[in-house]
């Protein structure tokens, strides 16, 4: 036997209360364009910063390598110039004690209590001022 044939029926209704017009879709639309927009110029802006930070950090590393070479350099001459006057001192300092010579003696022993009492960072001045020239962006460093 065939079946029967069915027949639908449907009701036509107006839009749906909360239903999306088109003018709302455009505006939608408008709305991601524009947000996109925002979004790249804010990525091109912190992406130049960036860009200009990475720049200031390969300056600044290589002016604190360009003055540490000339620190390593200026410890390097100064220990060993101290470390030839030490070595000068106390030679003469045993010549004197074998020769019993007492006024030899207190100035060799003195020399070497003042060159043992100073600093080699005493010689570089005030280190507020280095730090205050490290700190500035527009100090020229000779080497």
């Amino acid at each position: 036997m065939a079946e029967p044939v069915r027949t639908h029926t449907a009701k036509v209704v107006g839009r749906a209360a909360n239903a999306v017009t088109p003018l709302q879709g455009f505006d939608a639309l408008n709305q991601i364009v524009e947000a996109a927009r925002e979004c790249i110029a804010v990525h091109q802006v912190e992406s130049t910063k960036r860009a200009r930070l990475q720049a200031y950090e390969t300056t600044e590393v290589a002016r604190i390598k360009a003055a540490e070479s000339v620190l390593k350099d200026y410890f390097a001459q100064v220990f060993a110039e101290r470390r030839s006057n030490f070595e000068e001192l106390f030679k003469r300092l045993d010549g004197a004690l074998e020769a019993n010579d007492g006024e030899t003696v207190s100035l060799m022993v003195r020399g070497i209590v003042d060159i043992a009492k100073s600093s080699p960072l005493a010689d570089l001045g005030d280190l507020s001022k280095i730090r205050a020239a490290l700190d500035d962006p527009d100090q020229v460093w000779e080497l």
